[in-house]
């Protein structure tokens, strides 16, 4: 995807939140999500999946994105994912087991680590992102969430381990 087509004002408004600098950005990266995808994916069908799935990521995510220059590695990372992932469904990769998963991962470059474990966090619902947030980002004891939260220690832990577990299906798939 060519930068120079997004100016950097558009960007910048897209990620502030502005609703038409974003529809903007989704028809101006449209074209090259599409022909990435079906360079990538194994039919074009899939590749058609993976353009709509990369241009909801990048509807609900543009936020994350600090700088226009990470916004074409980012976007054609989520479209490599989502065409293995559409590859595995069908049967035609084998799956990968959640070692080799998470070894992947950290093979992955720091900045494009940081936006997809910021987009994990996102995609938690509010009960188990404040819970790991809290845990994992400020630190904070299990006792000192129970007592802010006003739950018990086991409600806390069962909903960080669920929050847990839902970051890594988020991270590894």
């Amino acid at each position: 995807m060519s930068a120079a087509a997004i100016s950097p004002n558009l960007f910048e408004a897209a990620r502030l939140g502005d609703a038409e600098a974003i529809a903007r950005l989704l028809e101006t990266t449209q074209p090259d999500i599409r022909r990435y995808a079906r360079a990538t994916c194994r039919s074009s069908a899939d590749a058609e999946d993976a353009t709509q799935e990369a241009l909801w990521i990048l509807f609900r995510h543009v936020g994350t994105i600090r700088s226009l220059l990470a916004l074409s590695a980012w976007l054609f990372s989520v479209v490599r994912r989502e065409c293995l992932r559409l590859a595995r469904r069908t049967g035609l990769v084998p799956a990968v087991d959640g070692a080799e998963a998470e070894a992947a991962l950290l093979l992955r470059p720091e900045a494009d680590l940081r936006l997809d474990v910021a987009a994990a966090f996102e995609a938690l619902p509010p009960h188990y992102r404040d819970v790991a947030l809290m845990r994992d980002v400020k630190e904070m004891t299990i006792d000192e969430i129970a007592a802010t939260l006003g739950a018990s220690r086991q409600t806390v832990k069962a909903r960080l381990h669920r929050a847990r577990a839902l970051m890594r299906e988020y991270l590894t798939r």
